[in-house]
């Protein structure tokens, strides 16, 4: 095993939708990151709790794949500096990774690759700062946002942050009681802190509050501009993208038609997160 490999252990674990899940490990004593940035976790099935239950129960689940281990690239949720590590996690159906990995339980362990990757983190732009942070999610996308929105430096570097955050259905808009707690949490520990806008999406049924479009549309008719009651202005405005490929993708090419640029070197508007 590599020298950068390391064994976590599983704290807990919240159960979103059937699909749709979270977790806590163990974070190691030397491991550091940057909010925004995404590290990779590795699962034995054989390890996993549930498939030593059901091999103890007499199931048949032999298999060899059970025996190998599996990485994948997993934003993190949590700051920078707690205690422990947080994930968001989908579950693909039939996906080697998530397929085994929603049998968590807590006492599992994982493998953790303990270098950070990722460029989705504010660090990249150049000072000075503009006044006004975008960060547009759908899914699972949304971890790498609350991983910045739990550090301080955030809320002093910005004067309005616009989160928004979108699902197919209310029940997949998790972590949203944590998200209304953000400003108060975070913001009250900083003098003059940014002011944190929070725009739920849903668009597969319709829900009071929540918008109903998908991103490239309410960004184009300008009703996610209305909401935030901020313009998108190439002088005053970070736009950081993460989300499904497709999402990102179409995201990307309406911000350049608002006149926003993609950022190269510390210049630019547009910022977006490749890992998957």
């Amino acid at each position: 095993m590599s020298d950068n490999i390391q064994t976590v252990t599983v704290l807990s674990k919240t159960t979103w939708t059937p699909n749709l899940f979270s977790f806590t490990v163990s974070r190691p004593d030397s491991f550091k990151f940057t909010a925004g940035q995404f590290v990779r976790l590795g699962v034995n099935p054989s390890q996993l709790n549930y498939y030593k239950q059901q091999n103890e129960a007499g199931h048949d689940i032999a298999n060899e794949a059970l025996n190998e281990d599996i990485f994948r690239a997993y934003s993190i949720v949590s700051s920078p500096f707690d205690e422990v590590l947080a994930f968001f996690s989908i579950v693909i159906p039939d996906g080697a990774f998530t397929s085994q990995l929603q049998h968590l339980q807590v006492g599992d362990e994982l493998l953790l690759n303990t270098i950070p990757f990722g460029f989705l983190t504010l660090a990249r732009y150049q000072k000075p700062l503009p006044k006004d942070l975008w960060l547009l999610a759908t899914g699972t996308g949304l971890a790498p946002f609350l991983s910045m929105l739990q550090d301080l430096k955030t809320w002093e570097d910005y004067e309005h942050i616009i989160l928004a955050y979108s699902a197919r259905s209310i029940e997949e808009l998790a972590y949203v009681e944590k998200i209304e707690s953000l400003q108060e949490d975070f913001g009250s520990l900083v003098d003059n802190p940014a002011k944190l806008t929070f725009i739920p999406i849903v668009t597969r049924e319709p829900v009071e509050g929540a918008l109903t479009e998908r991103l490239p549309k309410l960004l184009l008719d300008g009703t996610l501009q209305e909401r935030a009651g901020i313009a998108l202005d190439i002088d005053s405005t970070h736009v950081m993208l993460c989300g499904n490929p497709e999402m990102v993708e179409d995201t990307k090419e309406t911000l350049k038609t608002l006149g926003l640029v993609m950022n190269r070197r510390g210049e630019g508007n547009i910022a977006v997160e490749n890992y998957w």
